[in-house]
């Protein structure tokens, strides 16, 4: 086929994929208004699956099978009015794709409900039992924007007019020191962590209009970037690790150091017009019941304290919280240095000296190549099974969609779509081209004794940061080193103890070491909550990230059963999308449109 011919038949394969995904979108709407059960379950295949974010069910929810989402649809149609389900111009047209082995037409959609406009995904295929008519297999319906109070970007933009060349009166300048200080009002929410998941939820409610504080512990926004070790850097790619409004210069690399991104999330708040308060450690809080507010206390830098009455209070401190300093036999005795991996910065000064690593995820193993890189003799202590998957190409599978190409919010929305069975069929599906692209690493692993694993079922790195946020290395090298014996490798069930010298074995050697690092975890999100909360606050709300019920991660993004109460976090891709969620509920929430759960 030549090169004209290819493009002609390219042409007709977009025509039919838009006049079959414009076919389904019709009936599908008219069996939605009419709130036929029956009618709406005929347009999907029997495996089928939705996953609706806020537009329905004002809640993260994924519904699977024919019948189940016919009913759930058909009940909710009653209060959520959808209509004007269209092909929008502007966005990735219809196409036909092959996802997770299925041969489809993919297709967003736009819409409106009672409450605002939406947006979401169709993927279509021929039923052979209904000969070859197209039937769906995923729906996606996702709550884009409340009607009236929509984002005040683009043409919805702000005048200025409250400060452009407002002679004799305040300029931006005096309004923004103004806004910051909160003398004459008290914030409506307040966010705790001022990295990505922070800046992401505030940078969100202020183009609701939600008045928003954050509170960062570190003197500068970013410090919690640049005050880890000396040479980490992002482990994906930059295309898929934006922030909300503003995406990274063209210029920057493909993996951003770490200083890099911590610089620009400076830049990012000043830019976003971001109430922050550095220096400022949020202390506790307690759910006021009869004012609907919390009553939160932060303490500044001069060790001052402020008592903050905000109706919401979102924790955006990450996966984990304190890190967990394990009880080890003799560790006590040792009279070298001993540090966790959160207070590591570099191998500098440790030169001809000897480390033992005690962990073998992405933090030890890049700690561990920093002190190779300065002759630091380094030796990797191995307690558990870890899964260990190359950044390129291996660990770039999971950027697949954003490799497409394409509006950045129309690659988010179909990473949003999937529902819990359809991630893990997928990431079971990569997984299995890991192991074959990364075969030679991993034998080589085994073969020196390294306990490796792919998860509990097989569904590799990203199930298991999604379980219990580690367990896995994305390798940046350090593999390559310990096969040929330049990074040692130690099983922790060959110690007897630690001494003062480094790790007595078993057989009765010492490896000495002058360093211990412990690259030991962090204790789960629910530990900051207990200290912060209280443990009759964490009993009410329960398990935070982790694996849910439902698939869904545990209080992430959605109401939680405490009023008031958000978490979100996650990498830079995970809290852009989602803090638009968030952020809508509690617009939601302020306009009386959403209540408690």
């Amino acid at each position: 086929m030549d090169d004209i011919d290819q493009s002609l038949h390219d042409v007709q394969l977009a025509a039919q994929a838009r006049r079959l995904a414009a076919g389904w979108l019709e009936a599908f709407e008219a069996a939605l208004a009419a709130r036929d059960a029956a009618r709406i379950g005929a347009l999907f295949h029997d495996d089928s699956h939705w996953r609706d974010i806020l537009a329905f069910t004002w809640h993260l929810t994924p519904t699977a099978g024919r019948e189940a989402i016919a009913a759930r649809l058909a009940a909710e149609q009653a209060r959520t009015a959808a209509h004007g389900f269209h092909l929008p111009q502007g966005r990735k047209p219809p196409r036909q794709v092959k996802r997770l082995g299925i041969d489809s037409i993919e297709a967003i959609f736009e819409f409106a409900t009672a409450d605002g406009r939406g947006a979401g995904l169709i993927r279509l295929s021929p039923s052979p039992e209904e000969g070859g008519a197209m039937r769906a297999w995923l729906l996606s319906t996702t709550l884009e924007a409340l009607r009236g109070h929509e984002e005040k970007i683009g043409a919805n933009r702000p005048s200025g007019a409250a400060y452009s060349r407002n002679f004799g009166g305040d300029n931006w300048a005096d309004m923004r020191r103004k806004a910051s200080a909160y003398d004459d009002r008290e914030p409506a929410v307040l966010v705790i962590g001022a990295a990505q998941a922070g800046l992401s939820i505030a940078a969100r409610l202020n183009q609701l209009g939600v008045d928003t504080l954050v509170v960062e512990q570190w003197p500068r926004i970013g410090d919690s970037w640049r005050r880890r070790y000396h040479s980490l850097a992002l482990h994906n790619s930059i295309h898929l690790n934006h922030l909300p409004y503003m995406e990274f210069p063209p210029t920057w690399p493909k993996y951003i150091p770490k200083d890099m991104l911590g610089n620009w999330f400076e830049f990012y708040a000043d830019a976003m017009e971001i109430n922050c308060w550095t220096e400022t450690t949020f202390v506790g809080g307690a759910w006021d019941e009869a004012a609907r507010c919390w009553t939160a206390r932060v303490r500044r830098a001069d060790g001052s304290e402020r008592i903050l009455r905000p109706r919401h209070l979102v924790f955006a401190n990450g996966v984990s919280s304190f890190p967990k300093v394990p009880e080890l036999p003799g560790l006590e005795e040792f009279q070298g240095q001993i540090i966790h991996s959160e207070g590591f910065d570099s191998g500098a000064g440790w030169e001809g000296k000897s480390a033992l690593i005690l962990g073998t995820g992405s933090s030890a193993n890049d700690i561990a190549l920093d002190l190779h890189s300065h002759g630091v003799k380094t030796t990797l202590i191995q307690r558990g099974s870890t899964t260990v998957v190359s950044i390129d190409p291996s660990a770039r599978l999971n950027e697949a969609i954003w490799d497409e190409g394409g509006p950045l919010e129309d690659c988010d929305l179909i990473v949003s779509s999937a529902t819990p069975p359809l991630i893990v069929k997928a990431y079971k599906s990569v997984t299995k081209r890991m192991l074959e692209l990364d075969r030679d690493m991993i034998a080589g692993l085994k073969e020196i004794g390294f306990k490796h694993d792919v998860g509990e079922d097989e569904a590799g790195h990203q199930m298991k940061y999604f379980r219990r946020g580690g367990g896995y290395n994305l390798d940046a090298g350090s593999s390559a080193l310990m096969i040929r014996g330049e990074i040692g490798l130690l099983q922790y069930d060959r110690i007897e103890r630690f001494t003062a010298g480094g790790a007595l074995l078993k057989d009765g050697s010492t490896v000495p070491a002058d360093l211990i690092i412990l690259a030991t975890g962090y204790y789960p999100q629910e530990e900051l909550v207990r200290r912060a909360l209280g443990d009759a606050m964490l009993e009410r709300i329960g398990p935070v990230w982790g694996i849910g019920e439902d698939g869904e991660l545990n209080n992430m993004y959605k109401r939680t059963p405490q009023q008031g109460l958000w978490f979100i976090a996650g990498g830079l891709s995970q809290c852009r999308i989602n803090s638009k969620y968030l952020a809508l509920q509690i617009k939601a929430m302020e306009l009386g449109k959403l209540g408690p759960l």
